[in-house]
């Protein structure tokens, strides 16, 4: 009989364990915030078989401090560490590869904001996707953007 209720409290004591575990707090909840958050950080690659339906060159800019922690167009709160930008026209959601022509260096980013509106520029990267490309010190660069869906 001290044998049954020993193993009965070990079954209880996984029970809670695992119930803890799959909990909104436990650790798989936080793993999967985790991996929320990285995925935010850096757009998805284009599939092989996605459409390219924009390819434009001009000059492209960077945005950081004053407006990290504001809203975005979308609604999002920007975050001058993600890999996002702003277009005049493209949707909320599209992702583009930016290409740097003074140096050949590329990044993806997703459309959450709105503008540039200042000169001719056509697109305004997020500092993260600025210094992916080495464009921080210059401040402005002429690129290549390839809007995919």
């Amino acid at each position: 009989m001290h044998n049954k209720h020993f193993v009965l409290s070990g079954l209880i004591a996984l029970a809670l364990s695992i119930s803890t575990l799959l909990s909104p707090n436990g650790v798989f909840a936080r793993q999967t915030t985790q991996d929320t958050k990285a995925a935010k950080q850096a757009p998805k690659q284009p599939t092989a078989n996605g459409n390219k339906f924009l390819v434009a060159t001009g000059t492209a800019s960077y945005y950081a401090n004053a407006f990290h922690g504001r809203q975005t167009a979308n609604g999002e709160i920007f975050n001058m560490r993600e890999f996002t930008a702003a277009h005049k026209s493209l949707p909320f959601g599209t992702i583009v590869r930016v290409t740097n022509l003074n140096n050949g260096k590329m990044v993806f980013v997703t459309i959450n904001d709105r503008g540039p509106y200042v000169g001719k520029r056509i697109i305004d990267l997020s500092k993260a996707a600025a210094k992916q490309i080495d464009m921080v010190d210059a401040g402005i660069s002429k690129v290549k953007i390839e809007a995919y869906n």
